[in-house]
């Protein structure tokens, strides 16, 4: 997704955009879009050739009232656009289409082994994992940074867990086709035919792979899900695919693009400064709510509910633009402005209430070391050719940032195997 100074002047109507056409986020800009939504059309609504209708909220306030109040709005009936009017099969069963009472029952144990605290033995894993990814560029001017980080959250998340390496690249492309089925670079004949062969690969592969010896390894992420109770029971097999299904996609889906855009925005702001170690947190938070990877969610009211601009009706559709919250007038000072330095960064590119991303933590790490060792293994980065952006209502995301680099001559030893 484009991301552009929010002071562009609209040429058509805010009625005439298709908010729901992944090639809008490939080829246009959504932001001056959202800046004249967030002013006067705070809760708008579209209809789809097809009937089927959902409103947007693009203000921040809304955003976090639609993704916090699980009691007027539910995931149970999807919470992609791409689901909509579709329903989930996964509601009840999985943690991102489960409401409390039982989505807390199935996140209070995975909060104990992704925490923070948790997650923080596992940073020297991660910075050999970052090195062995940019070990091979380390000895070229000219690569494409989207190609090599798309490897960074397998090989990361793989090893949590306890996926063969062998099969992490095709794990990795199946993810990315369910998130983006419409992009032309994962596309297979038809976006309803990619999504169904990356579900079906997907799906098969962990049904496959707990009932493997390897899974009963209680060290490992998908052992740890097939024995860890949840409201006093243990995960059905098909609770345990769901949920490792959905561990994977929210790592492979938004991390690389978190990184891409972030990079490409330090590229169009050289006067940012990452030369001090304390930065490094500060470009995270600041490039994760510039790029807002997870760019919508989809909620569906339980009951009639007042946002801005009007009332929501028992069982429509609600789109959360998490983009156009996090460039909120309201709540960010001079939002269309890369600041590293920002000092209230309430960003929501993680989501807000009881779906806060459960791998935030260990994203926030991975995202510290790669940009660290990033920059301990290149003293110049610039852009060398044009960007492609996803296709995707769902991701905002790059899938090729062609870059020129320059290796500093220190970085050979601590990047040697």
């Amino acid at each position: 997704m484009r991301i552009s100074g929010g002071t562009q002047t609209l040429t058509v109507p805010v009625a005439d955009v298709d908010l729901f056409a992944a090639d809008f986020y490939a080829t246009g800009d959504p932001h001056p879009v959202w800046a004249e939504m967030r002013a006067r059309h705070p809760l708008h609504r579209q209809e789809l050739p097809d009937g089927r209708t959902f409103l947007s909220v693009t203000r921040y306030r809304d955003a976090c009232r639609v993704l916090g109040d699980h009691r007027g709005f539910t995931s149970e009936r999807g919470s992609l656009l791409q689901q909509l009017g579709h329903g989930d099969r996964a509601a009840g069963l999985m943690l991102v289409s489960t409401d409390p009472p039982r989505h807390t029952e199935l996140r209070a144990p995975l909060n104990r082994v992704l925490s923070a605290k948790a997650v923080r033995d596992l940073e020297p894993d991660v910075v050999r994992a970052v090195r062995r990814i940019l070990r091979p560029v380390l000895d070229h001017t000219e690569w494409d940074l989207a190609d090599c980080v798309a490897q960074l959250p397998m090989a990361v998340a793989g090893t949590l867990m306890g996926i063969p390496e062998t099969d992490w690249a095709q794990l990795t492309q199946w993810t990315a086709m369910a998130a983006a089925p419409e992009d032309p670079g994962l596309c297979v004949r038809h976006p309803a035919a990619t999504l169904a062969i990356a579900h079906h690969g997907l799906f098969d592969y962990f049904a496959r792979h707990q009932r493997d010896d390897r899974c009963q390894r209680p060290d490992d992420l998908v052992g740890y899900l097939t024995s860890m109770l949840a409201g006093g029971r243990r995960l059905t097999p098909e609770e345990v695919v769901y949920n490792c299904y959905s561990l994977l996609l929210g790592a492979n889906a938004t991390t690389p693009h978190a990184v891409t855009g972030t990079i490409l925005a330090l590229i169009e702001h050289p006067a940012q400064s990452v030369a001090a170690p304390e930065a490094l947190t500060g470009l995270v938070e600041e490039g994760l709510r510039w790029t807002s990877p997870a760019n919508s969610f989809l909620r569906y009211a339980r009951q009639d509910v007042e946002l801005s601009g009007g009332l929501v009706r028992e069982g429509e559709a609600v789109a959360v633009w998490v983009g156009s919250a996090n460039r909120d007038e309201d709540v960010f000072v001079d939002p269309y402005r890369f600041d590293i330095t920002r000092a209230d960064n309430r960003h929501i590119a993680f989501g807000f209430g009881p779906h806060y991303c459960l791998g935030a933590p260990l994203a926030r790490m991975t995202l510290t070391v790669f940009f660290a060792e990033l920059f301990r293994a290149f003293d110049r980065i610039e852009l060398n050719g044009p960007v492609t952006h996803l296709a995707s209502n769902f991701i905002a995301g790059i899938t090729q940032l062609p870059v020129l680099t320059r290796r500093r001559t220190a970085s050979s030893r601590e990047f040697a195997a």
